[in-house]
C-alpha cells in the first residue's frame, strides 16, 4: 500500500501540532505549513494526496489558497478547516469545487480520522476508475483497429429465434 500524503496548512502552530499528534499512529505522511506560501513550496516539491487548510489566515485566505491548489494540482483533494463556520462560504466552496469536505475547529479526533479514511477510500476508487477507463479506451481502440483491418469481424448474424447464423461460404473466404 502506498503512503498517503496530507498537507495541513494553518497559521497557528498549536493546531498543526495537535493534528500531528492526533494522526501520529495513522499510516499517513504528514506535511505542515504555517502559510499558503509555505504550503505552495511543499506542493511544488512533493506529491500530495490531500490538502487541509485553515480558512482565516494572514496573507492568503484558505479558500483563495485552495482555488490555487485546484488549478495547479487538480488531483489533490481539498478540505477547508475553520473555526468560523460560515454556512454561505461553505456552500460556495463545495459547489464551486474548491473543497471536497468541510471540517470545523475544534474537531473530534474520531471524526477527523473517519473523514480521512473516507477521503482516501474515495481517492482509491477514483484511481481504480481511471485504470478501468484507460483499459476500456485501449480495448475500444483495439476493436476499432481490428474492424478497420477486418471489416465485419465483430458483426454477428442471428436468425428470428436469436441463434447465431454461420455462413460457411464466408468462412472459406
Amino acid at each position: 500500500m502506498e503512503k498517503r500524503t496530507i498537507l495541513f496548512v494553518d497559521d497557528e502552530a498549536n493546531v498543526l501540532n495537535a493534528l500531528r499528534r492526533t494522526l501520529r499512529k495513522e499510516p499517513y505522511e504528514i506535511f505542515l505549513a504555517q502559510s499558503a506560501e509555505e504550503a505552495l513550496d511543499i506542493l511544488r516539491e512533493n506529491e500530495i494526496d490531500l490538502v487541509v487548510s485553515d480558512h482565516l489566515m494572514p496573507g492568503m485566505d484558505g479558500l483563495t489558497f485552495l482555488k490555487k491548489v485546484r488549478e495547479m494540482y487538480p488531483t489533490a483533494l481539498r478540505v477547508i478547516l475553520t473555526g468560523h463556520a460560515d454556512l454561505q462560504m461553505a456552500i460556495e466552496a463545495i459547489n464551486e469545487g474548491e473543497v471536497f469536505r468541510f471540517l470545523t475547529k475544534p474537531w473530534m479526533d474520531v471524526e477527523l480520522k473517519m473523514m480521512l479514511k473516507h477521503i482516501f477510500d474515495f481517492i482509491d476508487l477514483r484511481k481504480e476508475n481511471q485504470v478501468l477507463l484507460d483499459t476500456l479506451r485501449k480495448q475500444q481502440h483495439f476493436i476499432e483497429k481490428m474492424e478497420e483491418q477486418h471489416p465485419g469481424i465483430f458483426s454477428v448474424e442471428r436468425d428470428e429465434r436469436g441463434f447465431i447464423v454461420i455462413d460457411e461460404e464466408k468462412l472459406l473466404d
